[in-house]
């Protein structure tokens, strides 16, 4: 049976990368004037000859978004159950090369934490780890969402990859989403940033979203991470699973997100500088290319780019989050994974979503009120 690891390898980055560079401006003429998008037309709108365009590009966005999701963003928040790593990430905070101070929540901590968010308003809660699959495995990501179940009526998680019987497990008691990201499609070079530990293996990881999809899990969410290599292929390749998935398992429902490195534990330069513009032209594209793509924005980014990009094609943010275990209600000594950039509470950032005439959704779309 063929997997997405034979389409991935129907394609070569550097051809994948000259032929980005080659579009034109009729290519986004075309690409904008189309009713259905495919690959080319996507390559087309991330492409240089595209950035005049990027009003055209933003105005389109925001229909398609408003057409299928209202005037609506959905908040959700990390809560970090361990920072235990046994992987060599070069530019992970959470690397195991780190010496710094680890913890793992246990089941205590975990209800102080998940009642300390729920406080904020919270329904939709994504659980994440490193991935220390001797500290957290299955079994104790197993109970720690039957632990928060009955305080979150949407759970997700970020975690190790796991093979699809345990996906199933989880599912069982409650898991809704997923979200596992590749951080670079770049094959050759996948190597040079992770050194060792189970991610190292490039097939496994890019696999996973087909476990996923067997083990019929409601939401799967992918994604690369931005500084690694450039953003353009990152992000055709990134439309290029998203388009797999789909055909094959059209009965759930996909997330992107948009994760560039942010500062953090060890002495990692990004080796490709992404713009907010150039961000902003990827979210614009991607909605164009998948009308029902739930589109995801961290609070890596700015108050300022968070609050103009809102209107434009984004449906979910993360809001009020800690990223070291315990942040929001035991204050563990912890490693923070990375340090954020949006740093307003969850009342803040909600306000802020109301102002601009949207409202603010604290669970999933089934509740939410269409304005």
């Amino acid at each position: 049976m063929s997997t997405f690891l034979d389409t991935y390898n129907s394609f070569d980055w550097h051809q994948v990368s000259d032929s980005i560079k080659q579009k034109n401006d009729d290519d986004v003429k075309k690409a904008l004037s189309n009713s259905k998008r495919n690959l080319e037309d996507f390559k087309a709108l991330i492409s240089p000859a595209a950035t005049p365009f990027l009003e055209a590009m933003a105005k389109e966005s925001q229909r398609l978004t408003q057409k299928r999701f209202g005037k609506t963003i959905q908040l959700y928040i990390p809560l970090y159950l361990s920072n235990e790593c046994k992987n060599i990430c070069t530019y992970c905070g959470l690397s195991i090369t780190n010496r710094i101070p680890r913890h793992t929540l246990n089941e205590s901590q975990i209800i102080k934490e998940a009642e300390a968010i729920k406080k904020q308003g919270f329904d939709h809660i994504l659980l994440v780890t490193g991935e220390s699959p001797t500290s957290v495995d299955v079994s104790y990501l197993e109970n720690s969402i039957k632990l928060i179940k009955p305080y979150f009526s949407k759970i997700s998680i970020e975690v190790q990859p796991l093979e699809q019987k345990e996906y199933e497990r989880l599912i069982k008691v409650g898991l809704y989403a997923v979200y596992v990201y590749q951080e670079t499609y770049h094959k050759t070079n996948y190597k040079k940033y992770h050194l060792a530990g189970q991610k190292s293996d490039f097939i496994k990881r890019l696999l996973t979203p087909e476990r996923l999809g067997k083990a019929n899990i409601n939401t799967i969410g992918i994604g690369a991470l931005y500084g690694l290599e450039d953003w353009r292929t990152e992000s055709f390749f990134v439309a290029l699973h998203l388009q797999y998935l789909r055909k094959k398992y059209w009965k759930t429902k996909y997330s992107i997100s948009f994760p560039r490195i942010r500062p953090h534990t060890g002495n990692f330069n990004p080796k490709v500088l992404m713009t907010d513009k150039e961000l902003a032209q990827v979210i614009f594209a991607y909605r164009l290319f998948d009308e029902d793509v739930e589109l995801s924005l961290s609070t890596r980014e700015s108050e300022s780019f968070r609050d103009n990009i809102m209107k434009l094609g984004i449906t979910s943010m993360s809001a009020g989050s800690k990223t070291n275990p315990g942040g929001y209600a035991i204050d563990e000594d912890s490693l923070e994974q990375f340090k954020t950039s949006d740093e307003r509470t969850p009342f803040e950032i909600a306000n802020m979503i109301k102002r601009n005439h949207y409202e603010p959704v604290w669970k999933d779309w089934d509740k939410c009120m269409i304005l």
